[in-house]
């Protein structure tokens, strides 16, 4: 059976407020575990008023708090907005709360606009050059100190925390090939490359010390409902979000709503091709849709964005996932 696992961004309703948001992640997060997902990640957006996930560490710590068993970590931390020696303290920290359960997925992205991303970053041009060399330093920093260095995460050293490469583009996959790391590749919002990247990486993987071979998660979103209709109309708020990124509306995730006269012939066509991964519809639509791209993707590992307003609408939607992953595995 290919594991499921959930990538939240604690999104901040229409309507409701930020701790409203990050209590949804809490409930997402145990619904996750009592469900059988494999992960709970949550993403590093900054300056979006939709997303309270910012602090990704914090909301980390949030929602291993609030669980027992399943995996929690990043999807991603955008490395070049930080120090390497920061966050392999931050998760070093997270790992000695909550022993065996982190992940540390790195992306090289802003998360965010051009003028917020330099308010962030050490340096917007050599942060995103220096992304590999960054990755192994954090590597260093959460492995065995060496006499010759000193300097010391501490927490973090001895952690070893794994590391995962996160992209939307055949850079990243050379890149985790290269360094014989996980990879995730975000076809939930960049799918024209997905297939090229997963045949990249596999081809040229090197084995490392820590993976002896490739091992790739594909995003996708998705909602499921009781039926077709219902679940379009929920999706609805995703498809208003995108349309309003490309307009540079910065707002809080909206409402569901019929889209007929919101957005133009040529926004429906851009975000329809963005989001053509997407699950959407009744378990048994659904069911069809996933056994078609993971067919299609040969993933190991499928991490499932569930952009839905309304908390209830999206913990059913998460039972409703499992139980179709449950459906596909045992009639394989």
């Amino acid at each position: 059976m290919i594991p499921f696992s959930i990538l939240d961004l604690s999104p901040i309703a229409e309507g409701h407020s930020v701790s409203e948001a990050l209590d949804a992640s809490r409930q997402m997060a145990q619904a996750a575990e009592a469900n059988g997902y494999l992960r709970f990640w949550l993403a590093e957006h900054h300056g979006m008023p939709g997303i309270a996930s910012a602090a990704t560490s914090i909301v980390i710590a949030h929602v291993g708090a609030a669980t027992r068993t399943i995996r929690i970590g990043s999807g991603g931390i955008m490395l070049p907005n930080h120090s390497p020696l920061v966050i392999a303290e931050q998760f070093g920290t997270l790992e000695a709360l909550f022993p065996g359960r982190v992940d540390l997925g790195l992306g090289r992205a802003p998360g965010t606009d051009m003028r917020t991303a330099r308010a962030l970053r050490r340096n917007l041009e050599a942060g995103t050059e220096s992304f590999p060399h960054d990755i192994i330093e954090l590597q260093r920093l959460l492995g065995e100190p060496a006499e010759e260095h000193d300097l010391l995460a501490v927490p973090g050293m001895r952690s070893h925390v794994p590391l995962w490469i996160l992209g939307s583009s055949l850079y990243s996959a050379h890149l985790a090939a290269a360094l014989g790391l996980p990879y995730a590749f975000a076809s939930h919002f960049a799918p024209d490359q997905l297939i090229d990247a997963v045949h990249i990486y596999r081809e040229r993987f090197q084995p490392s010390a820590s993976l002896q071979k490739p091992y790739v998660i594909a995003g996708v979103m998705g909602a499921i409902a009781e039926d077709d209709e219902t679940a379009q109309h929920l999706f609805t708020s995703a498809q208003q979000q995108f349309v309003n990124l490309r307009r540079n509306i910065r707002r809080p995730f909206p409402r569901p709503m019929t889209m007929e006269g919101y957005w133009t012939d040529m926004e429906q066509i851009t975000v329809e091709h963005t989001l053509r991964y997407a699950i959407v519809g009744s378990p048994q639509t659904a069911r069809g849709k996933l056994d078609d791209f993971l067919s299609e993707v040969g993933a190991d590992e499928l991490i499932i964005s569930m952009p839905i307003h309304d908390i209830s609408a999206r913990l059913r939607s998460v039972e409703l996932f499992a139980e179709v992953r449950n459906s596909i595995f045992q009639a394989a």
